[in-house]
């Protein structure tokens, strides 16, 4: 008796270590002191010594039931983007600086090209949000998952100087909201679409002229990363006084978290054009609206708050990150909540 016949495959777990280092030196930063393989990895802070008071930031996120999907398309390559955006757009929320990503893979089989075609997704992600993928765990767990399945998850830490965080704390009555293009459902409620849409090759492979690509691609798209988009508004000179990155829970959960008490957030539903795989989703599931917007980004992944008088140079400032930006609404004086007209 040994480990390998009890399923677990040390020599696979060596092979996946050099496969993905091909992938993991792409995202190296100059503040990185160690070498993939070892117990821990090191990050030089010594960059930051000009802040006033250099202050981190941390986010910790999984891809979820979206993973599901990838099972039954065979296709991996993305996921990682998801993983690494779910965690590098919140610390982006706060105002900081994303560097340095460790990632968590657990599997009931090791395929080593498998896992390393995940790793290049998080590298991906990663070299998006400029941040170093300095470590991880790949955990073969026969018995506790499918041999063809697997579970992703992350962490990552930033920087910011502390009187540069993003807090809400200066929200005034008219400051204004835009919202930044999302790339489809991103990796947040999967569960109803599961339930909503027949998860099985011949569907996903189905092309719908209104989506103009099959119903797998569309909600394979991986989560967009927001990182360079913020730091673009920031360099334009305009200050960003409250950001929500609308994930699980959608406009209602996400958008009251970016508010001070007593300020209420103004979205005008027709302020943008709702993408294509929203309305189909919620046309074949007769989803209510309501459950829509609480469930879903809706084709806003992420909201910022901005002086009137910033305005139009925000807008600029993201279309020439590469973005797509709507002013959604505006900031009144209230009940702390969203209201959706």
């Amino acid at each position: 008796m040994d480990y390998k016949s009890a399923g677990v495959d040390i020599e696979a777990g060596y092979k996946s270590v050099e496969l993905m280092k091909e992938h993991v030196k792409k995202t190296m930063r100059p503040e990185v002191l160690t070498n993939l393989g070892g117990f821990s990895g090191a990050f030089s802070m010594e960059k930051f010594k000009d802040m006033e008071k250099p202050t981190l930031v941390s986010g910790t996120d999984g891809v979820g039931t979206k993973l599901k999907l990838a099972f039954l398309m065979d296709k991996h390559d993305t996921v990682g983007i998801d993983c690494v955006a779910m965690c590098v757009n919140d610390i982006a929320c706060a105002g900081g600086e994303p560097l340095f990503f460790l990632d968590y893979i657990a599997c009931g089989k090791n395929y080593p090209e498998k896992i390393a075609e995940i790793v290049s997704g998080v590298a991906e992600g990663c070299q998006e949000a400029e941040a170093a993928l300095i470590g991880g765990e790949t955990a073969e767990m026969p018995g506790f998952y499918p041999e063809d399945e697997y579970d992703l998850a992350g962490f990552a830490v930033g920087v910011v100087d502390e009187k540069d965080i993003i807090s809400g704390r200066d929200l005034a009555e008219g400051d204004v909201l835009i919202g930044i293009a999302s790339s489809g459902v991103h990796s947040n409620g999967f569960s109803l679409v599961r339930k909503v849409f027949e998860m099985t090759k011949e569907s996903l492979d189905t092309y719908y002229d209104e989506l103009g690509k099959t119903l797998g691609e569309a909600l394979i798209e991986p989560t967009k990363i927001y990182v360079k988009a913020l730091k673009s508004v920031k360099k334009s000179g305009v200050r960003i006084k409250a950001c929500s990155h609308i994930t699980g829970g959608g406009f209602y959960e996400n958008i009251p978290r970016m508010l001070k008490e007593d300020t209420r957030a103004v979205v005008k539903k027709d302020s943008y054009e709702v993408p294509a795989i929203f309305k189909l989703l919620q046309k074949t599931g007769d989803i209510d609206e309501h459950i829509m917007y609480n469930t879903y980004n809706m084709g806003i992944g992420m909201v910022i708050a901005v002086d009137p008088g910033d305005t139009e140079k925000a807008l600029r400032a993201l279309e020439a990150a590469g973005e797509t930006a709507y002013e959604i609404g505006i900031i009144t004086i209230g009940e702390k909540g969203v209201a959706l007209v």
